[in-house]
């Protein structure tokens, strides 16, 4: 026992060393610097072309695509968009915002905004890469991601392979066994449910849905995602309406604490700023993952053939998971002044759904987690599968890893995980080295191929425009559109 916990101390102690280094400064800066810089060489694409991704996004929603051009092997653009939000949206958008408000102060959210708002860029330029770069599997479905576009764009097969090896682990620890370890607390706690019989319950439920393969998952995920974030985006509003006359001094001291040079509670040397710039970009990223390589994998298998479309999915996928969802957390617990109660991740949540819902806050918050947290788990058997279809160079593994990935559901819903959060945590950033490179050396094919769609949408629009003149002109119409004289 005594060998074992001097392993468990090395191994901590280690992890804190390198988790220190893929999270510090040069990290956070790096991902920033990458969504700045698409967003400058695509001339602000997330708001001069606002009007454009939301017709190919929401606008989506309200009509169906020819069933005769579907691919019966792939999923949708939007089924592969809640796929990605599934694995994106999990205890992040709830207990990471709380998380990171008690840490850095109302000043991380901004912050936080600042982060998405070059992120949805980066997500932007990973599905472009994915699309570009993915192939045909032996089963016919189309597969992708960062793993394909760094060997096929850079040529670096082993900064594939590490990509794959960080994937597969992350998605055992941060997209497995931490998630379902939330879900078994939050029922816990809410409704008295034991853990063993959640990690029962969870485990086959996941069973059933990642045995039947990317086009179950996605049927999954296209229901459960719209519900669980119109559930929880109902009760936050109900909870900012309540508050809503403080909502002008919260948005103050957002942004005056985001620039804050006071002394920070830390002591002397530390200030506001450096810690809600840290705090806000990092649960920013843990937020939506733009940066780590993993939603390219999902968007990979959609059926679309235009790449600058599905980048478009990705910036809409950002935008609702922080920019909306996010943003509502903040404002629940800013707007309630249950910062003032000194609690801090779920519980502070928790406070401040209590203080309009009463004693179904807590209950509130609990179905909310596990309703994330479970989406999380699904999403994310999807990113490893894939990454060891890709290590293996088939698909002869896949049913171990999904057979030991519902192991770990059970597992993770009964076991302390206090060092496993902090090793995924790890693992994620190790992804997103890898990809990161990769974004910033195969940056000019996205901004060509995004140059390249935008003139030819111009061409046909103007192709259309043209038309419709000759067509009112032979009806005796001016091109203003008033009748001609007769």
């Amino acid at each position: 026992m005594i060998f074992l916990e001097q392993i468990l101390f090395w191994v901590e102690q280690g992890n804190e060393v390198i988790n220190s280094v893929v999270w510090g400064p040069v990290m956070l800066c790096f991902l920033l610097f990458v969504g700045i810089q698409f967003t400058l060489r695509l001339k602000f694409f997330q708001v001069v072309r606002i009007r454009l991704w939301l017709k190919h996004t929401v606008g989506a929603f309200f009509r169906r695509s020819p069933k005769q051009n579907r691919d019966s092997n792939a999923i949708s653009p939007f089924q592969a968009m809640t796929t990605a939000l599934a694995g994106a949206i999990g205890t992040g958008n709830i207990v990471g915002v709380a998380t990171a408000i008690t840490l850095g102060g109302p000043g991380a959210i901004f912050w936080m905004w600042a982060a998405s708002f070059f992120g949805m860029m980066t997500v932007f330029a990973e599905n472009v890469l994915g699309i570009r770069y993915r192939c045909k599997n032996k089963r016919g479905e189309w597969t992708g991601g960062p793993m394909y576009y760094i060997e096929k764009g850079l040529h670096k097969k082993w900064l594939s392979v590490a990509f794959c090896i960080a994937c597969i682990l992350a998605s055992f620890g941060m997209g497995n066994m931490t998630q379902a370890n939330s879900i078994a607390g939050a029922l816990e706690e809410g409704f008295g449910v034991s853990p063993k019989i959640t990690g029962m319950i969870a485990a086959v439920l996941v069973g059933c849905i990642i045995f039947g393969g990317i086009q179950r998952i996605a049927k999954v995920t296209e229901k459960v995602v719209p519900f669980m974030a119109l559930f929880y985006m109902t009760g936050a509003i109900v909870v900012i309406v309540a508050h809503a006359d403080l909502i002008p001094n919260v948005l103050r001291q957002i942004v005056g604490e985001a620039f804050s040079l006071q002394s920070a509670a830390g002591g002397a040397g530390g200030c506001v700023m450096a810690a809600a710039v840290k705090y806000g970009v990092a649960r920013g990223v843990f937020s939506n993952e733009a940066g780590l390589g993993s939603t390219p994998i999902v968007h990979s298998a959609s059926d679309t053939k235009e790449p600058v479309v599905q980048g478009m999915w990705g910036i809409f996928q950002v935008f609702l998971d922080t920019i909306v969802m996010c943003t509502m957390t903040a404002l629940c617990i800013l707007t309630s002044g249950a910062l003032e109660s000194g609690k801090e991740g779920v519980a502070l949540s928790t406070a401040a759904f209590a203080t309009v819902f009463g004693r179904f806050g807590s209950l509130f918050v609990a179905v909310s987690i596990v309703l994330f947290a479970f989406a999380t788990i699904v999403g994310w058997s999807f990113y490893g599968e894939r990454s060891v279809e890709y290590l293996a160079g088939g698909s002869k593994p896949i049913p171990v890893y999904k057979a030991v990935y519902v192991v770990m559901v059970a597992f993770g819903c009964v076991i302390d995980l206090r060092l496993v959060w902090s090793i995924s945590d790890t693992f994620n950033g190790l992804m997103a080295i890898p990809n990161l490179i990769a974004l910033l050396l195969l940056s000019s094919e996205v901004v060509s191929a995004t140059k390249d769609y935008i003139s030819r949408m111009k061409s046909r629009k103007a192709l259309v425009m043209h038309s419709k003149a000759g067509i009112k002109k032979k009806k005796g119409i001016r091109v203003t559109g008033r009748r001609s004289p007769q």
